[in-house]
């Protein structure tokens, strides 16, 4: 089976625009993780879009490079033909997630990503709050109008509605100034009242409404005039003795049936439990470290499911603490 993947960031996505280094690292940690892993399972072979800018990846794989001045979605649909299947790892941001995975169905080769429909959720905060709420799952609710925001105490926080990670996302101490800089920024932002808890992320297998938890990770934030921070991430950090988080990684399933492969969910630990901040319907930073952690190939799950249409069992060897560093500038 020939498989692309295609980094969104490294494989030529801002091949008309300048390539920033903080990026291009988070970008290349992904792309060089998920060629590894795939190029490990017997009987694929790999193909692995890459900017002109940078090297080839390491490893046995077939390297593609987009055409000088081509579009990064026809230059997808261009590589996309010359395979069985495509695993496209891109920011929600624009919409560039969702149209890689209708892009692959349209081609008719199979898309190992959620569902075009799940992506347009997971893509938005507010509409990822009003699905998650709508099961009864506690999730932090999403402001897109300062006027609306509600008379809470203590800090907010306000970031794009589509951004990915942490990227322009700030803390203000209080209501005024979250409304002041909401309005400011126009369209395309969103309010969040500050919650505390401890900053998680479960990465979890999904399909067909159901999810098996792969590790519980914890995040390192850090903050810096006004900037919320991913500094680093410490993958499969703590058990799920009580299987709360797994029953958690359930619940979204439910609501977001459309979830299938390897996802993320951030998440705050509260004393009254988690409560969801947002779905990553794609491949995460925490997925360059599952494979010292799981004790196995993830990507190997992800292509028995493919073949099979089950959830693999979660590994027994999942017991490795392992940290990553991660670029402040970008999370």
């Amino acid at each position: 089976m020939k498989i692309l993947g295609y980094e969104f960031i490294t494989g030529g996505g801002l091949a008309r625009a300048p390539l920033p280094a903080s990026l291009a690292r988070e970008g290349d940690l992904m792309a060089q993780a998920l060629a590894r892993d795939l190029g490990d399972v017997p009987g694929i072979e790999v193909l692995m879009s890459r900017d002109p800018r940078l090297a080839p990846l390491p490893g046995n794989l077939r390297t593609l490079r987009p055409v000088s001045g081509e579009d990064p979605l026809a230059s997808y649909r261009r590589m996309v033909q010359g395979c069985d299947a495509a695993w496209p790892v891109a920011p929600e941001t624009g919409g560039m997630l969702e149209a890689l995975s209708r892009a692959t169905l349209e081609s008719g080769k199979a898309l190992l990503g959620s569902r075009p429909e799940a992506v347009a959720v997971a893509a938005s905060k507010r509409a990822t709050a009003r699905a998650l709420a709508a099961r009864g799952i506690a999730a932090v609710p999403a402001f897109p109008d300062g006027a609306a925001l509600p008379d809470l105490p203590g800090p907010w926080v306000v970031k794009p509605d589509d951004g990915a990670g942490c990227t322009d996302t700030f803390l203000w101490p209080g209501r005024a100034q979250a409304r002041e800089w909401l309005a400011a920024r126009g369209p395309g932002f969103i309010a969040q009242p500050w919650i505390e808890g401890e900053a998680l992320s479960l990465s979890a297998l999904f399909a067909d409404g159901k999810a098996r938890l792969l590790t519980v990770n914890r995040q390192h934030l850090s903050l810096h005039n006004g900037r919320v921070a991913l500094e680093a991430l410490t993958v499969n950090a703590m058990s799920d003795a009580d299987g709360h988080f797994a029953s958690l990684a359930a619940d979204v399933a439910r609501a977001l049936p459309g979830l299938w492969g390897y996802a993320g969910i951030d998440l705050l630990d509260t004393p009254s439990g988690p409560v969801v901040v947002e779905v990553n319907p794609r491949l995460t930073t925490s997925w360059c470290a599952l494979r010292q952690a799981l004790g196995c190939n993830p990507a190997a799950l992800v292509l028995e499911l493919l073949v099979t249409g089950r959830l693999p069992e979660r590994p027994a060897a999942a017991s490795r603490c392992v940290e990553i560093p991660v670029e402040p500038a970008h999370a």
